[in-house]
């Protein structure tokens, strides 16, 4: 697909675009699709695109997954996570009908802001902004984005850490198949933790690189803690993305993400960047930041994450 037809695509579904860099060089924000970013080189969407997602809305009955790159807050399970409020797994409202705006711009350069209101799996409300600093460098055959992302909290009262978990959670996608592939330098295994059931049929060490494998019958997600420098997606049809994560504001901490029973309590596995692969044929490679030890109005809980898309 390319950039233009995203476009396209995206206002006859009367969703509003902002464009950094250009169309066919630059990357696409989806203002009214929970604010997610489709990178576009040599005029080509390199993320996952679903076309049905974008033109429809997500419900109750049923959340429309669009693929590109999307903020949400972690954890996603436990009984601090975000996506259980109504005991079942759900996107909540509060992101799929957010209202992203561009607060500040440049050739280059984009801030993007929306009004977030949580409510985590112990049904406490946490008021909260989330933003992204969108930063492109064209290069060659390569596009660099760099994305600070923040979760800002701006309730009135100081919240103590047996009260929540946060931390803001970029998940990027892409379509799987045959020949696709992450690799990742070789890392101690007590670096890499399942957040579901085994997935060593799927990963070990090929080469000079540990490797895993995204086409798979059964999903899973690895969780990768903070002495792995970075992650690289290789796809079969010829290009590759890596990203890493900067290192997290004093007083900020990773924490588990996984998607696990919102009746228990978090482990203190913490994650800085992780893997997940779908038997649909998707993938994410994702990056997190950090949690502080307390929430005091104003806090901001970010990360910079640098993602490099390379052609050919």
């Amino acid at each position: 697909m390319t950039g233009n037809q995203l476009i396209d695509m995206m206002l006859h579904s009367h969703r509003r675009v902002h464009v950094i860099g250009t169309q066919e060089n630059g990357v696409i924000a989806a203002l009214d699709l929970e604010g997610r970013l489709f990178t576009v080189v040599n005029g080509r969407v390199l993320n996952r695109v679903v076309e049905s997602a974008i033109l429809n809305r997500s419900n109750r009955n049923a959340y429309q997954n669009p693929g590109g790159d999307a903020l949400w807050p972690a954890p996603e399970g436990s009984c601090f996570g975000y996506e259980y409020g109504p005991g079942q797994w759900r996107v909540p409202p509060s992101i799929t009908g957010a209202v992203w705006e561009v607060v500040q711009q440049s050739a280059n350069k984009t801030i993007i802001r929306a009004e977030i209101d949580l409510v985590n799996n112990r049904q406490l409300g946490i008021p909260s902004e989330f933003e992204r600093h969108i930063e492109i460098e064209r290069t060659g055959n390569s596009l660099i984005q760099h994305v600070t992302e923040i979760i800002r909290y701006i309730g009135v009262r100081t919240l103590v850490k047996d009260e929540f978990r946060l931390a803001p959670w970029s998940l990027c996608q892409f379509d799987s198949s045959q020949g696709c592939k992450v690799i990742m330098p070789p890392s101690p295994e007590g670096d890499i933790c399942d957040m579901y059931d085994s997935s060593l049929s799927q990963r070990g060490i090929s080469g000079e690189n540990y490797e895993v494998i995204p086409q798979t019958d059964f999903r899973f997600q690895l969780g990768l803690g903070e002495n792995v420098p970075w992650i690289e997606f290789v796809s079969g049809e010829d290009f590759r993305v890596k990203r890493s994560a900067g290192s997290l504001p004093a007083g900020q901490n990773y924490i588990d993400i996984a998607d696990t029973d919102p009746a228990k309590f978090p482990s203190e596995f913490g994650v800085k960047l992780s893997i997940y692969c779908d038997p649909s044929g998707f993938m994410e490679i994702e990056a997190c930041g950090g949690c502080a030890d307390l929430l005091i109005p104003g806090t901001e809980l970010s990360v910079k994450i640098t993602t490099e898309y390379v052609v050919g």
